[in-house]
């Protein structure tokens, strides 16, 4: 769809809000802090700006990937010698915007975040205009490559739109065939991963979720349960959110059980953790950009 001012008015609001929230929290992030300490300063920092977090921050850890933000009472914390992908978003009146960047805690894998950082900076640099995104996908594969790493190939930029997040086009990162184009006046998150040449180069699906959805509003025979879900429905709508964002809607001693009847009606789902196949150390760069005719404004 097409915006108008007002709506991209509010993408660049929600841009800078993210942008300064970001830069803030960089120094924040130490080896051996609790990671419900990061999540907890980075969706604090959006809303004293006047914003509210898109989705839960996500911290991954190494060969963590995507998705992981911290459950409540979460005891995990930053280990030392670590790669750390932050990644975060912002939404204004539903307007999402969209950055991940990496802190490295181990030398030997610094010129991997910069790979990553490289192949969104080329893309950045070329993108415009009904350019098709196998194009964009080649140049940031290029790029990666040619830093003598590998992209992650079953993991894209997206679209985003207002309380959508992947709002239907894909900006792969790594070459492939399609006819889609990215359009002017749209707005695109541009997220490239890199990992070790040697790795499986996709992503894999870890039992564990952390992060959770609306699926549909229904009726629940349970009253905690039924409250519970009208929260999350008043509150985040389609947007993702973490569990521990629902502290004090229901008696605590109430909270497991109705939460647990959420998922088992499919009234929410969960996102699984997403883990590089073969277990290696993956880095992430990301930005929000509106295309425009001859290039993009980036947002964040």
């Amino acid at each position: 769809m097409l915006y108008d001012y007002e709506a991209i008015e509010k993408f660049r609001i929600s841009g800078k809000i993210l942008r300064e929230s970001r830069e803030e929290l960089k120094p924040f992030i130490q080896e051996n802090i609790p990671i419900i300490e990061i999540c907890e300063k980075a969706e604090s920092l959006i809303r004293k700006k006047g914003g509210k977090p898109a989705f839960p921050c996500n911290v991954s850890i190494n060969e963590i990937t995507a998705h992981y933000t911290s459950p409540p009472k979460d005891k995990t914390k930053i280990p030392e010698r670590s790669l750390v992908k932050i990644d975060m978003g912002v939404h204004v009146d539903g307007y999402v915007t969209d950055t991940a960047f990496s802190v490295c805690f181990n030398p030997e894998h610094m010129i991997m975040v910069n790979a990553a950082q490289d192949g969104l900076q080329a893309a950045i640099n070329t993108i415009h205009a009904d350019m098709s995104t196998s194009k964009i996908g080649t140049i940031i594969e290029k790029t990666i490559r040619n830093r003598g790493f590998r992209p992650i190939s079953n993991l894209t930029g997206h679209s985003v739109g207002r309380y959508l997040i992947h709002a239907g086009t894909s900006i792969p990162n790594v070459q492939q065939f399609s006819f889609k184009k990215v359009k002017e006046g749209q707005v695109y998150a541009i997220e490239p991963f890199a990992t070790l040449p040697n790795a499986e180069g996709r992503v894999e699906n870890y039992p564990q979720k952390t992060i959770y959805r609306l699926v549909k509003n229904k009726k629940m025979k349970s009253l905690y349960a039924q409250k519970l879900l009208k929260y999350i429905d008043e509150n985040f709508k389609t947007l993702p959110f973490a569990e521990r964002w629902l502290k004090n809607v229901i008696p605590s001693n109430q909270h497991n059980q109705a939460f647990n009847l959420l998922l088992k009606s499919k009234a929410i789902s969960g996102y699984p953790i997403l883990v590089e196949a073969s277990g290696k150390t993956v880095s992430q760069a990301e930005h929000t950009v509106i295309v425009k005719k001859d290039g993009c404004e980036v947002l964040t």
